[in-house]
């Protein structure tokens, strides 16, 4: 999306800001049905409720629905806009929040000019993907996808996609968790705590969990068998944490059990190319 005069890429989440914060442009992403969902509202009930009457836009992704209100940020009077427009395999989504004292500047028709020039992008570069992380790869062990999961958060590397599922070949979850163990005493009950999270995980059963040093840093090891995914396929499951002060690297590698023995070279492999920034 091409951002008005004045607003720049936001540091704090993905979208854009006023150098003040006041006018803020969320940019994000929602379920693929949720545009259904919304497109069907929109057209049992196009007048609209509460007093919000819901526009259509044309955009390069197609038809897109958005609305615009006033409201209240504490004491401070603002107009909210949102808009909803179809994606390939999700709902894009973007919110924008003006402050009453600039509404002269970002009126109603400069929003929905910005709000027309809004496109998706099928293919991200890797680069740029791998540029918003906090961290730098020098392996990426030939996976053939690679996707953001949460920008600047969370990568996925994987050989499978959406449509196919990522659980019957070997996957990478690559993310900084805002947590650590307690004290070195505590390593191993965090990690298996925290392997407990992992998704899309049945009936897990815990192999090994061990400490071991990654990049001359403490962390720990622990593998899981485990089924997975709608066809219900035998994975195994390795996460190494990498601790930090505050936080800790979190590497998670899962692979269909007939394949582990060739896709735990290819964890390690990436594992140890991650770099801090």
């Amino acid at each position: 999306m091409t951002p008005l005069v004045g607003l720049s890429p936001a540091k704090s989440f993905v979208g854009f800001e006023t150098e003040d914060h006041g006018v803020k442009v969320l940019v994000t992403d929602l379920p693929a049905e949720a545009y259904g969902e919304v497109a069907n509202a929109f057209k049992a009930n196009p007048a609209g409720s509460g007093g919000v009457k819901p526009e259509s836009i044309e955009t390069a992704a197609g038809l897109a629905y958005y609305t615009a209100e006033s409201a209240k940020d504490g004491a401070t009077n603002v107009r909210r806009y949102s808009m909803i427009l179809p994606g390939p395999t999700f709902s894009g989504y973007i919110a924008v929040q003006v402050p009453e004292n600039v509404s002269k500047i970002y009126t109603d028709d400069a929003i929905r000019q910005m709000f027309a020039s809004a496109v998706i992008r099928n293919q991200v570069p890797v680069e740029e993907q791998l540029g918003l992380m906090p961290f730098k790869f020098g392996e990426l062990s030939n996976f053939k996808n690679v996707r953001t999961l949460a920008p600047g958060a969370a990568l996925l590397l994987a050989d499978g996609d959406e449509k196919s599922g990522f659980e019957v070949a070997p996957f990478m979850i690559i993310g900084i968790i805002g947590s650590t163990a307690a004290s070195p005493d505590d390593r191993g009950r965090f990690a298996q705590q925290i392997a407990a999270t992992i998704p899309g995980v049945r009936d897990g059963r815990i192999t090994m969990s061990e400490p071991v040093r990654i990049d001359g840093q403490a962390g720990y090891e622990t593998r899981i068998d485990a089924v997975s995914g709608k066809d219900n396929t035998p994975v195994t499951i390795v996460q190494w944490l990498r601790f930090g002060g505050q936080t800790s690297l979190r590497i998670i590698g899962s692979s269909p059990r007939d394949d582990w023995a060739k896709a735990f070279p290819r964890f390690r492999a990436v594992r140890d190319g991650i770099q801090p920034r």
